[in-house]
């Protein structure tokens, strides 16, 4: 069956202003709200709790908690790392990581490790702890909480760029 022509044109109209709309919204929601992390990478941090808490503990200190803020804050840079093809803890937009944490509404102490590579959970932990600044973030006393995420590469899916973010 064929539609005629002004039919057609109507739905395309029609089509377009709904995907504008649509932008529209996801533009405005990204600015004003902390959404809980999703995507492929989101969720890591419940399966760091045990790792992160054998460290911690290890040296004296109390575990850290998972927070979804923080794990927010850490797939937003992993994501920008992952579209940008390289590491680093600010963005091509001009944010650094004190800004990038008040937009997350992340208040007090923060840190941040980030790493790019083809390893596990277990991998990553083990470089971060043979990296001496790695590794002070991970023990600081001041930090209670924690988030940790991950993006793929879009051309090679075994390689990761990792985030975690750590907080009072």
């Amino acid at each position: 069956m064929t539609r005629p022509a002004t039919e057609s044109r109507n739905l395309d109209r029609r089509t377009l202003l709904t995907a504008i709309g649509l932008a529209a919204l996801g533009g405005i929601a990204a600015c004003g709200s902390v959404s809980l992390p999703t995507g492929e990478g989101a969720g890591v941090s419940s399966s760091a709790i045990t790792t992160l808490s054998t460290i911690r503990t290890s040296a004296g200190l109390p575990a850290l908690v998972p927070d979804a803020q923080l794990e927010q804050a850490a797939l937003q840079q992993a994501g920008y790392m992952a579209s940008r093809e390289r590491m680093s803890h600010t963005t091509g937009w001009g944010k650094d990581f004190a800004s990038r944490m008040k937009d997350n509404r992340v208040r007090g102490a923060a840190g941040e490790n980030i790493a790019e590579g083809r390893f596990d959970l277990e991998k990553l932990f083990d470089i971060w702890m043979h990296s001496d600044g790695h590794r002070r973030n991970m023990l600081d006393p001041d930090f209670g909480r924690f988030g940790l995420a991950y993006v793929r590469d879009g051309r090679d899916p075994s390689l990761r760029y990792w985030a975690l973010v750590l907080g009072r």
